[in-house]
């Protein structure tokens, strides 16, 4: 704005242009860049369960929940990490995990409501045979 402006138009404009800039930095997941070198760690929602995706792996490696609850995946890698049930390339032996699908790092979703009792296996569809991203749910 050029101070040779009405004032009143720059007391209109000033806040809308804060208001501009917060929903684009909100719409863009507060500016972070996907070469930024590391990831904000998610906190992991209140109640429920979680696992952890770091570069180390998947922690725990076991959670137990009761029927119809749901889990929670965060992704603290620097990485995109794709979690599906188990069998890779199939991904049919447990659907509500396959709700978690694609995350971005410092992203977290949760699966399904896990209603069948049994124990549901889920991997990283994109490194198979990679252990440390290998995970189960018993279901009680």
């Amino acid at each position: 704005m050029s101070a040779h402006q009405p004032r009143n138009l720059r007391v209109f404009v000033a806040p809308w242009l804060v208001f501009v800039v917060v929903v684009m930095m909100a719409a863009c997941g507060g500016g972070s860049t996907p070469t930024s070198p590391s990831p904000s760690p998610s906190p992991a929602p209140s109640g429920g369960t979680t696992f952890t995706i770091t570069s180390a792996g998947v922690s725990p490696k076991t959670l137990t929940v009761a029927a119809g609850s749901r889990v929670t995946f965060v992704n603290n890698d620097t990485r995109v990490h794709d979690m599906e049930s188990n069998p890779h390339p199939e991904h049919t032996d447990c659907p509500p995990i396959n709700d978690v699908g694609f995350l971005s790092p410092g992203q977290s979703r949760q699966t399904g409501n896990l209603n069948t009792r049994r124990t549901c296996g889920f991997h990283d569809h994109d490194q198979d045979q990679n252990t440390n991203l290998q995970g189960s749910i018993i279901i009680q």
